[in-house]
């Protein structure tokens, strides 16, 4: 015997999918009346002379024109339907006319949800896929060499999957241990898509394995931090050079003469935040510098976003990059060759595969979680 929800509760879920819908549409309408605002401004004279004002208005028009597009295609379609629609429904139309409008249907009604669905996932990951370069952090947690040496893991896991995906990796900083390890090492990556898919990477990650450094064989569990900051442009995020103390020294550890002995390595500090950033990687002062200042501008920049966040909503809790390093996301378990994401209650059996940078699966799953936990708080 089967269950039947009952017309009542049907068309009760049926008025309720409308007014997502109507939602959707009004929020749309919304970001096409912002868009033609935008058309407008970017032509008038006193804002085509403001180089600042022109790039920010163009920056925003680039987040909205892909979602634009869709939106008046997606009308165009609703368009088609009702003509079709309308030939349907007429007594003066031959049956032939209206067999062609009738298949014409099926195709506008297949376009249109197609197309809805590409608006959505648009429009919630609107900011994030305008990203295209992020700046990441690995630091070794408790477990000593064994921590350092899942570190160096980490690292090359993520490396591999850049490689996958024909994007560029530039090492700015890291910290080795006499075994190869990183107590900590900074990098960036730029292309396409790069913090939709490594956006989920920040937290706690913890690994089970038997250590290089075990010689009783006995299972060990370690821990890294990782955390994936977007690297905005010296447009979106302004600081003042007043506002940075820097210090200058000669580099320690490792490099010989030319580095040990020339005062290269830089530490910036931000005084309105507290926050520090040291590089000494490189033999050129120079280079330290400007490395030290990307670092410190995308730290300060998810400092303040952070803080907004947080006093505009609370949604953010609910989703998978809030980038809280002091959550546990994951979990690497050697013996049972099995990684699993606690966030979303997913393991897979084929860690040494994900280790060798083959995170496909596993970044598709987080970000179809990460989709529709945003269509609920869209």
């Amino acid at each position: 015997m089967t269950c039947d929800s009952g017309p009542e509760l049907r068309a009760a879920n049926n008025k309720f999918m409308a007014g997502e819908k109507n939602s959707l549409l009004a929020k749309l309408d919304e970001i096409e009346v912002r868009f033609c605002q935008i058309e407008k401004q970017i032509a008038e004279p006193a804002v085509a002379c403001d180089s600042t004002k022109l790039i920010a208005l163009s920056k925003e028009q680039g987040k909205l024109k892909a979602i634009v597009a869709k939106y008046r295609e997606y009308k165009k379609t609703i368009a088609g339907l009702e003509d079709a629609e309308q030939i349907l429904r007429s007594n003066t139309e031959d049956e032939d006319f209206k067999a062609l409008a009738k298949e014409e249907i099926s195709q506008l009604e297949s376009k249109k949800n197609s197309l809805l669905e590409e608006i959505q996932d648009t429009l919630v990951m609107a900011d994030e896929i305008s990203v295209n370069s992020v700046i990441m952090e690995i630091r070794a947690g408790t477990g000593g060499e064994e921590a350092a040496l899942f570190a160096r893991d980490l690292y090359n896991m993520y490396v591999k999957y850049a490689d996958e995906r024909k994007w560029k990796v530039e090492r700015l900083d890291f910290s080795a241990t006499e075994m190869g390890g990183f107590r900590e090492v900074i990098f960036c990556v730029k292309g396409e898509g790069v913090w939709t898919e490594l956006g989920y990477e920040a937290g706690g990650h913890r690994v089970q394995r038997v250590p290089e450094t075990e010689s009783q064989g006995r299972i060990h569990t370690s821990a890294a931090t990782v955390a994936v900051l977007p690297e905005p442009e010296e447009l979106d995020i302004q600081i003042k050079p007043d506002e940075v103390v820097e210090h200058v020294s000669r580099s320690s550890g490792p490099g010989g003469q030319s580095v040990n002995k020339l005062s290269s390595a830089i530490k910036l500090e931000h005084i309105p935040t507290g926050i520090t950033v040291s590089m000494q990687d490189e033999k050129s002062q120079h280079k330290n510098r400007a490395k030290a200042w990307r670092v410190l501008r995308s730290r300060v920049y998810e400092h303040y976003e952070s803080q907004k966040r947080a006093e505009r909503e609370s949604q953010r809790k609910t989703m998978i990059g809030s980038g809280d390093r002091s959550q546990k996301i994951r979990t690497y378990n050697y013996p049972q060759n099995r990684l699993t994401d606690h966030r979303i209650n997913l393991s897979l059996y084929s860690l040494d595969k994900i280790m060798a940078g083959d995170m496909g699966e596993l970044i598709a799953a987080l970000q179809e979680h990460d989709r529709q936990e945003r269509l609920k708080n869209l």
